[in-house]
């Protein structure tokens, strides 16, 4: 067994106080990939916790140019050891180095952090509110105490727990962040943190702005989610562990930002059928199967209604799906996981079109797998037939008629998006008018004549839905500012002397922050 890899912990990599340690596997070989990690104790992380609430009060000294300067250094950092980190992203995760890593994945865990530079130098998140009258002003400001990142298997960059999304959205708003790395890639993980270290010895912000862990106990990650010194957690990944700890995290009083899962329901009217349907059953296959369906974005639910134009798209989607090559999965996990997701979906009523049993890739894999159930079968059992299969599947309801199609929408769990696929002859108009209502208020975000599978880093993007999409419907975890607002709090100030208020709410303007001052939306200076 090669040496125990450190952790980071107040501004030092050093070895840990491990109560066990645990090999990752490269996915394609199945082979331990030749590093050894620590799982930490609950002395270490209390003593993570303590360095992040020490770090937190620093931080709220410094100028945000500093929190901007840093994220800037670190993209820069990244960038410039790319090869490495997305050689040892690839080996953990068997994702491809290109495009998947190097193209696209690395790019945009760049630019989003580039974006939450500018969200820290702007401030605009802050939304200042100043009421002249009454003499009472506010604005958002962190969160007391450091943020805990659990981030998912499925983007070892772009959601990673030091360089992702929750992260960049919790620096970005002030806070300082202890990443739990995920277990499936932690080698990764370690690369990121080694930068954003240099990051902030470049930079001079508090030594443990950022902090790394690789896994705890069950009853550790309680302790930690729902510990009195820690602000708020982000987490991605399974809902059996998600809600786990959840509980642990509201006893406490503690906010937690779960994304858990979503099956992302697609509809495909009559008319958009009998217009192009092999086009959309090419677009359905290509999205479902890409990256072996291991996005929370997959689609995982078609709507369709009975008729031959339906049976000729359920015969071309099954012939893409057996044709098509299979991929390697994330973890043997991953693999188990999509098993025991057919099963359930199978013993509910769902009849096995294509696949449905484990190999047939390079590595942990399974065959691409499509089912089939009539939407009176849905309706009869929609828990178990809304089984999320995280992974190359995806489920195929016939609805009878336009009236039971429109009821499916009624039975469906929150969910990040829904798609609703109609003609350009305005024929499906009527059934669109039935169905996006009801479908609008169970999705995060909802498309037109397009599958869900990008999630474009964007200030307009939501990412979330409601539960078990995620915990809560009032909040992203992708597209800045409004992704930073969840590791706020409004603090309000009452008849505050002018020489104490924030910058931000004084008077004076220099930096040109829209204000909304008594109502109206403004950059101008009061007075």
């Amino acid at each position: 067994m090669s040496k125990t890899q450190p952790v980071l912990i107040a501004g030092q990599w050093r070895d840990a106080d491990a109560v066990s340690t645990f090999e990752p596997n490269n996915p394609v070989t199945k082979q331990p990939t030749g590093e050894t990690y620590p799982v930490s104790s609950q002395s270490e992380v209390e003593e993570a916790i303590r360095a992040a609430a020490a770090a937190s009060e620093q931080l709220q000294q410094r100028d945000p140019e500093d929190v901007a300067r840093f994220l800037e250094v670190f993209a820069d950092r990244i960038e410039a050891r790319r090869d490495e980190i997305v050689a040892m992203a690839q080996t953990e995760s068997g994702l491809p180095a290109s495009p998947r890593l190097d193209g696209i994945e690395l790019p945009r865990t760049t630019d989003q952090i580039r974006q939450a530079a500018a969200a820290a130098r702007s401030r605009a998140w802050a939304m200042p509110t100043i009421d002249t009258a009454s003499g009472i002003r506010s604005m958002l400001a962190p969160l007391e105490g450091g943020v805990a990142v659990f981030g998912p298997n499925n983007f070892p960059l772009a959601f990673n727990s030091v360089a992702g999304g929750d992260f960049v959205a919790a620096i970005a708003a002030g806070c300082p962040v202890i990443g739990k790395a995920n277990s499936s890639h932690p080698g990764t993980s370690r690369l990121l943190a080694e930068e954003a270290l240099a990051a902030i010895t470049d930079t001079g912000l508090p030594s443990a702005t950022v902090q790394l862990i690789y896994r705890t106990d069950h009853e550790v990650g309680k302790r930690l989610v729902s510990h009195p010194l820690i602000g708020a957690t982000g987490y991605t990944g399974s809902r059996h562990a998600g809600l786990t700890l959840k509980a642990a995290a509201d006893q406490a009083g503690k906010p937690i930002y779960l994304e858990l899962s979503s099956i992302n329901p697609v509809y495909v009217l009559p008319g958009a059928l009998s217009e192009r349907g092999d086009a959309i059953a090419e677009d359905f296959s290509t999205s479902c199967l890409m990256g072996t369906g291991q996005f929370c974005t997959n689609p995982g639910i078609v709507v369709l209604v009975a008729g031959a134009e339906t049976d000729a798209f359920i015969d071309a989607v099954s012939a893409h799906f057996r044709n098509a090559k299979v991929g390697t999965m994330l973890a043997a996990g991953v693999e188990s996981g999509m098993a025991d997701s057919v099963q359930t979906l199978t013993a509910a009523g769902a009849e096995l079109l294509v696949g449905g049993t484990p190999g047939g890739g390079e590595g942990y894999s399974f065959a691409n797998t499509l089912l089939k159930v009539s939407g009176q079968r849905f309706l009869a059992q929609p828990e178990a037939l809304q089984t999320e299969a995280f992974g190359n599947e995806s489920l195929l309801v016939v609805a009878a008629d336009l009236d039971e199609a429109v009821e499916l929408a009624r039975h469906f769990e929150g969910n990040l998006t829904g798609s609703i696929y109609s003609d350009t002859k305005n024929s499906d108009e009527a059934a669109y008018d039935r169905i996006a209502p009801l479908l609008r208020r169970k999705v995060g975000r909802l498309l037109n004549d397009k599958m869900p599978t990008g999630v474009a880093v964007v200030g307009s993007m939501n990412h979330g839905g409601p539960f078990p999409a995620t915990g809560h419907p009032g909040f992203t975890a992708v597209g800045i500012p409004a992704s930073l607002r969840r590791f706020t709090m409004l603090q309000c100030f009452d008849n505050v002397r002018p020489n104490r208020l924030p910058p931000l709410l004084q008077d004076q303007n220099p930096t040109k922050v829209q204000r909304c001052v008594d109502g109206t939306w403004t950059e101008a200076t009061i007075g």
